[in-house]
């Protein structure tokens, strides 16, 4: 891959050279097959355009200084689609055909993963979809999954240093007992209007209340959340939160490296009582937090002045980065080597 300057690659899209596919048709899912175009033919009445029947995950394959390339806990992506899909009444695809179809799009387009020493890293995007025609609102008979990826660049252009984030009540991006579990479309398209909104204010996202009560810290609109108090890595429980495999991996870490977990309701008031705050999440890892502006209340919780993220935020970013990439033991075995 000459040409490349693996490290400046921006976080969006570049063409590979192949993507792999797998319909479920008659009750079944077919065979993997190998795809060179970018382009899906749908009926104009798939239930994906329609109602929503559209699930998608996203995980990332990592080039080890060893030369060894390394994916980051697919099993728990495959295990959380299956989730998706009875949320929105989509087939299930068995963890097995997600695994193979994984590990076959990064063989198949090995020459993308960025190396080692640039700082970037494959970006795989399983997608979910309804193509069976229906007009009624019911779910489709057939579906279509695909696999692609793109070589990205890291999360922060900067290097690893905070942002502010601001609270805005008048916004959801998903209702108690609504979506907001599962990862589907539907919940970031409810998000961007907000997330618009809060970029031309100058900040990095917006950090939701719980819908019912706006009481509660819900999560930002692509990262769950989290805040450290003294020896304790505190994050929000709700019926609305996605759960995030970067956030389930950070909580193991925590209690490995002896910090007290609790997951639990947080109230807003509880923001001030916090020494360093971030969201996290595959594409960024750990994004610390500089700080919450309430723009409804008009009140601000400062946790950096100088940009640096606190010394947990970072020990949490480099430990989990470390496994990911292979320099630190993965005593988990959350990590699959692509032979």
């Amino acid at each position: 891959m000459e040409n490349v300057n693996w490290s400046d690659l921006s976080f969006g899209y570049m063409k590979t050279d192949y993507n792999v596919r797998c319909c479920y048709r008659n009750g079944k899912w077919g065979e993997l097959e190998v795809s060179s175009s970018e382009i899906i033919n749908i009926h104009m009445a798939a239930t994906c355009l329609h109602y929503g029947q559209e699930a998608f995950e996203g995980l990332k394959a990592f080039r080890g200084k060893d030369g060894k390339i390394r994916v980051f806990r697919m099993d728990e992506n495959a295990k959380r689609m299956q989730s998706s899909s009875r949320g929105i009444m989509m087939a299930e695809l068995p963890v097995e055909i997600f695994e193979e179809a994984v590990r076959k799009v990064v063989k198949l387009n090995e020459r993308f993963i960025p190396p080692y020493e640039s700082g970037s890293s494959l970006y795989i995007r399983p997608l979910l979809i309804g193509t069976g025609a229906q007009v009624g609102v019911k779910p489709a008979d057939e579906y279509l999954f695909v696999v692609f990826v793109t070589p990205v660049g890291p999360y922060f252009k900067g290097g690893f240093k905070t942002s502010p984030v601001c609270i805005m009540r008048n916004y959801d991006r998903a209702a108690p007992h609504g979506t907001g579990t599962i990862k589907v479309g539907g919940n970031y398209a409810a998000s961007m209007v907000a997330g618009d909104k809060a970029r031309k204010g100058g900040y990095a996202a917006v950090l939701y209340l719980d819908p019912k009560e706006k009481k509660y810290i819900d999560e930002c609109g692509p990262a769950n959340f989290f805040g450290i108090r003294g020896n304790s890595y505190i994050t929000p429980a709700s019926l609305s939160i996605l759960p995030s495999i970067t956030n389930m991996s950070l909580i193991q870490i925590a209690q490995d490296m002896g910090l007290t977990v609790e997951r639990r309701p947080v109230p807003i008031e509880e923001l001030s009582t916090f020494d360093e705050a971030a969201e996290c999440g595959t594409a960024a890892v750990i994004a610390p937090i500089s700080q919450i502006d309430d723009l409804d209340e008009n009140k601000s919780y400062v946790y950096s002045k100088e940009g640096n993220p606190g010394p947990i935020c970072e020990r949490l970013y480099n430990k989990l980065r470390g496994i990911q990439y292979g320099d630190e033991p993965d005593v988990h075995g959350w990590v699959r080597i692509i032979e």
